[in-house]
């Protein structure tokens, strides 16, 4: 089965036997807290994406877009179109490196500045075109116009159990009920690794098939 957000809700009302409006007025946070887990433990290539930019001579700093959690790659395409893939370093790393802001260059390296800035070094020279490839927060099933995501409808375990554990922490429930609810999620969550770190990332001509251990 799958979930929508107004299923996941009741589901979750009646795993818990809760309807008490505090309890309901948070099931957005409970069901959000879930999926950030999600997220933050196994890596989906599902939630890859690129995004296209440029570089404004004589600024260090590029904008990070607003759904963005980590990096694979920056890269930009110079004078002579070659694309150019910048090595990402430490903040500290680029102070040092470029210690005056006004020394402009073919930018070599980047970091993460802030929540809304990577700085790069040296200051680009130039407006590069850019293009970043990078790991991505899809929206909430609680914010999408038609209320479904990829972890309700391809992972509706997973989603569930993290979000019974978000709302059992919050009734301060009983610790059996708890641990099973725990359970059910590292068991739905490792399944969901197990497909993210092989089934969608290989390719059985190049690299066989994955064999799972005779038991």
């Amino acid at each position: 089965m799958s979930y929508t957000y107004t299923t996941l809700k009741q589901a979750i009302q009646d795993y818990t036997q809760n309807t008490e409006t505090t309890f309901v007025n948070n099931l957005d946070s409970f069901i959000t807290n879930a999926e950030e887990r999600l997220l933050k433990l196994i890596e989906l290539d599902y939630f890859r994406k690129n995004a296209s930019a440029s570089m404004t001579s004589g600024n260090q700093y590029l904008s990070i877009p607003p759904d963005y959690l980590a990096s694979f790659s920056l890269s930009y395409t110079n004078g002579d179109s070659e694309k150019i893939f910048l090595l990402q370093k430490d903040v500290n790393f680029l102070q040092e490196f470029n210690p005056n802001p006004a020394t402009t260059g073919a930018p070599r390296y980047y970091s993460t500045f802030d929540v809304n800035n990577f700085i790069l070094a040296p200051t680009p020279d130039d407006n590069y075109d850019v293009e970043l490839h990078y790991y991505y927060r899809p929206q909430s099933i609680t914010e999408t116009t038609d209320g479904t995501s990829w972890f309700g409808t391809n992972a509706p375990d997973a989603l569930l159990y993290g979000s019974l554990i978000e709302a059992y922490t919050f009734m301060k429930g009983e610790a059996d009920v708890m641990a099973m609810y725990q359970n059910r999620f590292i068991e739905a969550a490792q399944r969901l690794k197990n497909y993210g770190e092989a089934v969608e990332n290989t390719d059985a001509y190049r690299t066989g098939l994955v064999r799972a251990p005779k038991t």
